[in-house]
């Protein structure tokens, strides 16, 4: 096994920072040269995580029944694979019992909708909900997405075993990697970061965030809120 190469003390790379803005006072520059040490180090902690991630032994065979309807009709799961080894697959909290999908769902896959095209370069990128696929695209439509590939769960299979469903049989939102390695499915990674897992006083989410809108408001003074949501509509 290589070994990782030495790395340069974190306060040691921010000292060599030259970066300055206008009028800034002393008391800005220490606390932000101090800053910038622990986002290095979140850096170096977020591709640690990574590369442990990447070096999980392979996941349970992917074995059931599992049944599908996109825009081209039915498919099955390696269906979704496409030309790819790689399939990231989201579940949108969109079931036929909702009037209206997830907000917070629907604010992370506009985001998506904007990446898909540099996703599939790599990897397969499949948006799975319970509604039926005609309410999928109509929704997909109102929103001006372009680039998703969604696709109906027919028989609720694949919801009910990848934690697409919650304990009480409503939607749940859920993240899952799969791969296909000499013909043979398996599971990769799932996002297992939930309420049991919640920080006091933050929502539950994953790390690194899968949603750009909490990457920018983290970047700012007034943060992201806990008590503050996205919305499907605003007014005008």
């Amino acid at each position: 096994m290589a070994q990782s190469p030495t790395l340069v003390p974190a306060a040691e790379l921010a000292k060599r920072n030259e970066t300055r803005f206008p009028n800034e006072s002393a008391d800005y520059r220490r606390a932000r040269q101090a800053l910038l040490a622990e986002e290095i180090e979140l850096r170096r902690h977020i591709e640690r995580v990574a590369e442990q991630r990447r070096a999980l032994p392979p996941g349970g065979e992917v074995t059931g029944d599992y049944r599908f309807h996109g825009e081209r009709g039915p498919v099955d799961f390696e269906g979704l694979f496409g030309d790819k080894q790689t399939l990231v697959i989201y579940s949108y909290m969109f079931g036929p019992q909702r009037k209206r999908p997830c907000p917070m769902c629907t604010s992370l896959l506009s985001a998506w909708d904007g990446e898909a095209r540099d996703m599939e370069q790599r990897i397969a990128l499949a948006v799975v909900a319970r509604s039926p696929i005609e309410r999928l695209v109509a929704f997909k439509n109102e929103r001006g997405w372009r680039h998703l590939k969604l696709y109906a769960d027919i028989n609720g299979g694949f919801s009910r075993d990848y934690h697409g469903i919650g304990k009480d049989g409503g939607d749940d939102a859920a993240i899952n990697v799969f791969t296909r390695r000499n013909g043979v499915i398996r599971h990769s990674w799932g996002g297992e970061m939930g309420f049991e897992s919640a920080d006091p006083g933050q929502d539950p989410r994953g790390a690194p965030d899968l949603m750009p809108l909490w990457t920018v408001l983290d970047m700012t003074p007034e943060g992201r809120d806990s008590h503050w949501y996205p919305r499907l509509d605003y007014p005008d």
